[in-house]
């Protein structure tokens, strides 16, 4: 008997569907299929994930994270990174992955909002714990770049930013996928397997972006999704079945449930599947921010350096693409918490004048607090512009400055820096890294990492890497 898109009876597997295409892509994978500009890439991107990390380990919600978290696993042999400890793999996926995110640092995919890196890496650690055998830099590598493709293919056949635009926190929808990806691959299963790892992966998706006004919570959803991904994967080893087609089922799959009445497009997952590498879209971020803030922070850096003065700012009005409107803009009222200023437009662009800048010390509770910020962010509105709604110009961004003598400036941008039309070089990243790992105290340490990582290529055990990264970590210098 045949299965039917009810998922009847039988075995519903389909090598030439798109989930089967994707799970033999994921199987067959070899670091030698990768092109040379996209190896680079990706280790760059893992240098600035695990700067992020170790930033966020002992921010205060990542250390209220942590002994709770602890408390309920108890001890395990996974590193907590930047604490010198070790706990269960699951919770060590849980904690890494929200220290990644613990800042609004870290990486962003511009096409399918998600940040690869808090969902990857914690798996990959995790998996490598349980693995019992040495890992080589390479593989790791490998197994990276597999996540960082899957995840962003599965938010675009969910047409990426509009997963925002419906109140979904996208990534840690689509992050189970890349975790899972990521940790299949490094366990070596078999086409069948990584399609069970991708099925369980998909039912355990989730994430809801109301999070951001004022929750810790979302500091935490992508490290839900790298812990299911890590389940899911080690879920398919043992013959646990999963959801066969997960993609294709009309009912109850994974597209048809997130994408009901969006009119999906499941052929995105693997269109261009090894020949275009959707992770090169990957951007880095400047500034401590969530990503649909950073154009209108460009355009108000541009401003500043025209000379243009706060005090002289009778009116700013933004404009954006409907999702970063949704997900960016509501009128802030005190007292505003550190994860509500930034994931707000208005806040931003009032601190980026004032200041000059959108880093750490913008985010503690005095500056947040205080009377000139919220002055400025009186006379900021933000309004959606329909132009800015095609997705090469989901993250352009238009501001006006009215001078409290009526003068008008406007001043727009393409995209932020760090993003897609303005990419970060791999020099800048590791400029970046350095700068995060100084801010803590351990440029000596990061100075080995650094070493590693770049050199994964040649890197025979990476459990060197490893122990770097997992030793204590002193917490960041602003007090927030």
């Amino acid at each position: 008997m045949t299965a039917d898109s009810r998922g009847v009876a039988g075995d519903p597997s389909d090598p030439d569907g798109v989930t089967g295409l994707l799970a033999t892509w994921i199987a067959d994978l070899r670091y030698e299929d990768v092109p040379q500009d996209v190896r680079e890439r990706a280790g760059h991107l893992l240098l600035d994930g695990l700067a992020c990390a170790l930033v966020g380990a002992r921010l205060p919600w990542s250390e209220l994270a942590v002994d709770t978290v602890l408390a309920l696993e108890g001890a395990g042999d996974v590193p907590v990174l930047g604490w010198g400890v070790t706990t269960s793999a699951p919770a060590a996926c849980l904690l890494n992955g929200t220290f990644i995110q613990g800042f609004e640092l870290d990486d962003y995919h511009v096409r399918a909002p998600l940040h690869s890196n808090s969902l990857t890496v914690p798996s990959a650690l995790s998996t490598i714990a349980a693995l019992g055998r040495t890992v080589s830099g390479r593989e790791l590598l490998t197994a990276l770049i597999a996540g960082y493709e899957v995840g962003p293919r599965v938010g675009l056949a969910l047409h990426g930013a509009e997963m925002l635009s419906r109140g979904w926190h996208s990534g840690a929808v689509f992050g189970t996928h890349a975790s899972a990806a990521t940790s299949a691959w490094l366990r070596r299963l078999d086409a069948a397997r990584v399609e069970d790892a991708l099925g369980l992966a998909a039912t355990q998706s989730a994430g809801l972006m109301a999070a951001q006004y004022e929750a810790m919570s979302k500091r935490m959803h992508h490290g839900f999704s790298s812990r299911n991904g890590l389940y899911a994967a080690a879920l398919a080893e043992a013959g646990y079945t999963g959801i066969k087609r997960v993609y294709e089922r009309e009912y109850g799959g994974f597209l048809a449930a997130f994408g009901e009445g969006h009119a999906p497009r499941a052929e995105l997952i693997t269109d261009g599947l090894g020949e275009e590498w959707v992770l090169m879209d990957t951007g880095v971020k400047p500034y401590a921010a969530m990503a649909a803030t950073h154009a209108p922070i460009d355009c108000a850096l541009r401003a500043r350096s025209r000379g243009i003065r706060p005090e002289n700012i009778a009116s700013i009005s933004v404009e954006v693409s409907h999702a970063a409107y949704h997900h960016g803009w509501w009128r802030p009222v005190p007292p505003l918490e550190t994860i509500g200023a930034q994931m707000n437009i208005g806040y931003a662009v009032a601190v980026a004048l004032l200041d000059g800048q959108v880093l750490a010390e913008q985010f503690t509770r005095d500056r947040i607090r205080a009377d000139d910020v919220w002055s400025l962010l009186d006379r900021v509105e933000v309004h959606h512009c329909e132009d800015f709604d095609r997705p090469q110009d989901r993250f352009r961004a238009r501001m006006w400055l009215t001078s409290h003598g009526g003068d008008r400036v406007e001043i727009e941008v393409d995209g932020p820096l760090g993003g897609p039309t303005r990419p970060l070089p791999n020099g800048d990243v590791v400029t970046k890294a350095r700068r995060l790992a100084e801010s803590i105290d351990i440029s000596a340490r990061w100075d080995r990492v650094e070493e590693r990582v770049l050199g994964l290529d040649s890197l025979p055990d990476t459990s060197v890497l490893i122990g770097d990264l997992a030793a204590c970590v002193p917490a960041l210098a602003v007090s927030l």
